[in-house]
């Protein structure tokens, strides 16, 4: 199983290790680093790297590689959703996961790493079991920890880890009850220049907060359940139910956690929710080149559309631009080449828009192709894919619990080809 697991900053240096059976040399991730020279961007490294005596298996979250070092053959799923596990671990310990905080950590970062894989096999991987046994640092813990010499390895096993539930602690108290559940969809999709969608998928979760007393048993229906076709759950939720009845039926675990993850990609499912129009020309013989786009909404349920984002790599041969935003702020940086426009929120009585012209290099010849037009964006309140919650019922405890659903859109890697 896992042998190894390294940590590699922005800049290339290894910056933690730990090893769960036998040592290995530090000289494996040459090849990780190899790989990462031919790669032009930091995600695209590819996930598993073959050499004569390991794989590395990566992921790269947080400007961090987190590379696993293997032996024998495992399903590379397996180990990715491990190193996933992980970050998410370090995030809800520290608050953020960067290489300060693991640093300022190492030691609750080791002892955790300890307790999440076994002999190299994943063992707790639960937050709530987790921190019953390495109590989060706080700053009174922390001092504390420096006068006794004590740590933060907790004295008993978890109450969770010999129950059903492994994933909920028992005892759990809480004066104010409240469930919150959030609804994400990122949308990914190439648009060609005539505004036809070549691909378009969805990528959704749903993220949960759950502060509820005792041992509640949580019904959670949707309106449309058949939406959902190609969906991973956490392991708290009642399969055979959801099969049987398309209900999400589950003993919640405490605090935050990521109920069930899914994908749309049938293309009569997926509305896009904004347009650009565009008009980048270049001249042959001329050093003028004429750029103009516009940026409105469509099929957003009558939804404000915020935090747009325009970004756009501009061919070598372009030495400057001049260009007037009808709203928002643009850069344009002359040695990487990339045009930036930060358009905030869209009003579509008054359509964003960037005109003017861009510079050329004298005798150059025209770009091959046009540049693609990258865009980010927001919309709160609106599943992009029409999904709706359509009640949540608890069963198993008396109180009434406080129940609020939020949904959000975003864009993931959203192209326009012009």
């Amino acid at each position: 199983m896992i042998h190894s697991l390294f940590l590699i900053n922005a800049s290339g240096d290894i910056f933690l290790e730990k090893h769960w059976k036998s040592v290995v040399s530090r000289s494996v991730c040459d090849y990780f680093f190899e790989a990462q020279e031919r790669a032009s961007e930091a995600e695209n490294v590819p996930p598993v790297i073959p050499t004569p005596h390991h794989y590395l298996l990566s992921v790269y979250r947080h400007k961090i590689f987190f590379v696993a070092v293997i032996q024998t053959e495992v399903p590379p799923l397996f180990v990715i959703e491990f190193l996933h596990r992980v970050v998410d671990t370090f995030q809800d310990y520290f608050g953020v996961c960067s290489e300060v905080m693991i640093k300022d950590n190492v030691v609750v970062v080791y002892e955790v790493l300890e307790e999440m894989l076994d002999n190299g096999f994943p063992l707790a991987t639960e937050s709530n079991i987790l921190k019953e046994l390495i109590k989060p640092p706080t700053i009174l813990r922390t001092v504390v920890n420096t006068i006794t010499g004590s740590t933060n390895v907790g004295d008993q096993l978890p109450t969770g880890q010999l129950s059903v539930v492994p994933w909920r602690r028992t005892g759990v108290k809480y004066t104010n009850n409240e469930a919150y559940f959030d609804v994400i969809e990122e949308i990914d999709a190439i648009i060609d220049k005539s505004g036809s969608t070549i691909t378009a998928e969805i990528q959704g979760v749903i993220d949960a907060c759950v502060k509820l007393t005792g041992m509640p048993d949580l019904t959670l229906s949707f309106m449309n359940p058949r939406l959902l076709d190609d969906v991973s759950f956490h392991p708290c939720v009642r399969f055979k139910r959801w099969e049987s009845e398309r209900i999400l039926s589950f003993i919640p675990p405490d605090g935050n956690f990521r109920l069930l993850s899914y994908h749309v990609s049938a293309q009569n499912l997926v509305a896009i929710p904004v347009y650009v129009k565009h008009n980048i020309s270049f001249r042959d013989g001329s050093s003028l080149g004429r750029f103009e786009i516009t940026v409105g909404p469509k099929q957003t349920m009558g939804k404000t559309i915020e935090g747009v984002m325009v970004a756009s790599q501009m061919p070598k041969g372009v030495l400057n631009m001049s260009l007037t935003p009808s709203q928002g702020t643009h850069i344009f940086d002359p040695v990487t080449k990339l045009l930036s426009w930060d358009v905030g929120k869209i009003n579509p009585q008054k359509l964003p828009s960037l005109k003017g012209t861009m510079s050329l290099q004298a005798g150059a010849s025209k770009p091959d192709e046009n540049p693609t037009i990258n865009l980010q964006f927001k919309i709160q309140q609106l599943a992009i894919s029409g999904l709706k919650v359509n009640r949540l019922d608890m069963y198993g405890e008396k109180y009434k619990p406080f129940k609020g659903i939020k949904y959000m859109t975003k864009a993931g890697k959203f192209q326009v080809r012009t």
